[in-house]
């Protein structure tokens, strides 16, 4: 008997769609079950890939169902990103066109498959009824002080006049032109996450048995709590500390060099009128040509005297002052007491400039060549004047007594986390809500005039920067305090913005009065299952969690973790070559936008 698949198929299809089948409303007499897939970017086309991550949600979901669960099964469209505008710039195609069009195909396709979702749910990012509310979040967190404006370095391309992630700077060039990419210190909005960093750290052991237990780990990981002391040292000659965080104040006296950062502000000041001014400078402008997953590989330990030293605040040892390529900006303090004997890149960089190696920790039970070697681990304090023959995490807690008591340092708690760099001198994003204006400095764009329209009368050329800066319609405003001429903000937000709330707009997709209803979303959340790639381990399920626990803060939701069973899925991909293996051939980071991956291999396969 031969199945007339296509008759039959669409036959059901247009049953199912009629009868509203999988629509889904709030029904308390009833169990819920919200399960979820990641939202795919509107690339053009579904692959296998996405088959496979859909395709565990609708059985799931349609189990469920079948045995009486009130289920929740939306889907949507991260919709915003550099993807479209590249198509802009190579084809002249508009990213909304673009955009809309792929969107249009892909939603066909799905159809097509038969997949169990509640299209009356359906939310895109890029449409102003969803970009709106990233606004409105902004203004909240802004509000509150999480949401604030500085000064950064970051990677910036010349040519194309944009910031560039660290994963599309590739041999020190461009990915997209190959112009050598250089660090420059731009104005940009930031995000306090490290406001969050110890509860986003802690929160993790209520996810554990749920949750795969590498990304746990991946997680913990890139919060990276450390326990340990900022010590002041001061610097010989000038009004002027150097301040340090250590996890090993116990090494203290084996301080022999220190090194900061090429970036530091205070390097600068070291230079000035000394011998050394040029050399150092030109070190710095060379650092600068460098990413910083560059500066994170780097395997040659290099550096360059300043002229200028330190005093050790417990042995009054003047030790020199090093700018180094080891050490980052934004890392810590930036500054570092290097101890060559018992940390491994210092002794490589005492090596290279014949600079002192003392010991000061004993091994216990064995003896230790510090000529070879540095010694990292724990033991007996040695040289160490009035904490000789202590332990050393015995003499970790007197030293800290001791600095705190003569105010020259004190216990601290330091993360790897650092704030969130939402800026993107782009065109296809939310528009930040900002004004600038002359007379009355930064203010919020007032709630009643949002959403600030992204405009569509703009020329994509991928030079010069972002077209808004050039877009003298959008650009020039009145002041909402003064009436006063100003300006707004022409920098679009990073797209994990987008993805870091939308499972709680599915929740109440055609709301246009707020976000969402608290009540609908009291009833939905937690998302029960959310199936994804575990590329997305880190950033978009970190971000997530650190949105949820703010609008929990300002009393928008009762929940404070968004996913409660996390299943990832694994990637579907020709010849089983694995992502991991991919990312390690062409050196890139896990966290790497897929069309940079894929640039990549079609570059060199």
């Amino acid at each position: 008997m031969n199945y007339d698949f296509k008759n039959i198929e669409e036959s059901l299809l247009k049953e199912w769609e009629e009868k509203n089948l999988f629509k889904s409303e709030e029904d308390k007499s009833k169990e819920k079950f919200y399960v979820l897939e990641m939202f795919p970017y509107p690339s053009g086309r579904i692959h296998m890939g996405h088959v496979r991550n859909y395709a565990i949600g609708d059985v799931v979901n349609r189990y469920l169902r079948m045995n009486g669960k009130n289920t929740l099964h939306p889907m949507g469209w991260d919709a915003f990103g550099m993807p479209a505008e590249n198509a802009a710039i190579k084809s002249g195609v508009h990213p909304a066109k673009w955009t809309y069009e792929n969107i249009d195909y892909m939603k066909k396709e799905l159809k097509r498959l038969g997949f169990s979702y509640d299209w009356d749910r359906e939310v895109t990012t890029c449409n102003p009824d969803y970009y709106k509310w990233n606004q409105w979040i902004f203004l909240k967190m802004y509000e509150k002080g999480i949401a604030y404006r500085k000064s950064a370095v970051v990677n910036w391309c010349p040519h194309d006049q944009t910031v560039l992630a660290n994963e599309q700077v590739i041999d020190g060039r461009c990915w997209r032109c190959s112009t050598p990419v250089v660090q420059k210190e731009i104005p940009s909005w930031f995000l306090k996450i490290t406001d969050y960093a110890e509860r986003l750290l802690q929160d993790l052991k209520k996810l554990q048995g749920k949750w795969p237990s590498q990304v746990l780990t991946m997680q913990e990981n890139w919060i990276g709590k450390s326990v340990g002391a900022e010590i002041k040292f001061k610097i010989d000659g000038l009004n002027e500390y150097l301040e340090i965080f250590t996890t090993r104040p116990d090494t203290i006296y084996g301080v022999t060099f220190m090194a900061v950062a090429p970036e530091h502000p205070i390097l600068l000041k070291l230079i000035e009128g000394t011998p050394q001014k040029e050399e150092v400078l030109s070190f710095i402008n060379k650092i600068k040509s460098l990413s910083t997953k560059d500066r994170n590989i780097v395997e040659e330990k290099e550096g360059v005297f300043t002229g200028r030293y330190a005093i050790n605040p417990l042995t009054k040892e003047k030790v020199p002052i090093y700018a180094a390529n080891y050490i980052l900006w934004g890392y810590g303090t930036g500054a570092i007491m290097a101890v060559p004997a018992h940390d491994e890149r210092d002794f490589e960089f005492a090596k290279k400039y014949n600079l002192p190696i003392k010991p000061v920790i004993k091994p216990i039970n064995t003896d230790w060549d510090f000529s070879k070697s540095a010694y990292e681990g724990e033991g007996i304090l040695i040289n160490s004047g009035i904490f000789n023959n202590l332990h050393s995490e015995e003499a970790k807690e007197k030293i800290i007594e001791y600095l705190e008591k003569e105010n020259l340092g004190k216990k601290s708690v330091n993360y790897r986390l650092r704030d969130w760099n939402i800026s993107r001198q782009r065109y296809w994003g939310t528009p930040i809500p900002i004004i600038y204006c002359d007379k009355c400095g930064i203010l919020p764009v007032p709630e009643e005039d949002l959403p600030v329209l992204l405009p569509e009368d703009v020329q994509i050329t991928g030079e010069g920067g972002s077209p808004l800066e050039k877009h003298e319609k959008f650009v020039n405003t009145t002041c909402p305090k003064c009436g006063s001429p100003a300006k707004r903000e022409t920098d679009t937000m990073d797209t994990f913005f987008d993805s870091s709330w939308y499972f709680l707009r599915y929740c109440d997709a055609k709301n246009d009065k707020k976000p969402f209803e608290k009540e609908k979303v009291d009833y939905w959340m937690p998302v029960d299952l959310y199936i994804g790639g575990i590329e997305h381990a880190v950033l978009h399920l970190l971000y997530s969690r650190f949105f949820t626990k703010f609008l929990k803060d300002i009393g928008l939701i009762e929940i404070d973790e968004p996913f409660e069973k996390l299943l990832t899925q694994g990637m579907v991909l020709k010849k089983w070559i694995s992502i991991e293996k991919l990312l390690e051939i062409y050196g890139l980071d896990e966290d790497v936008e897929l069309d940079i991956l894929i640039e990549k291999i079609n570059n060199e396969k």
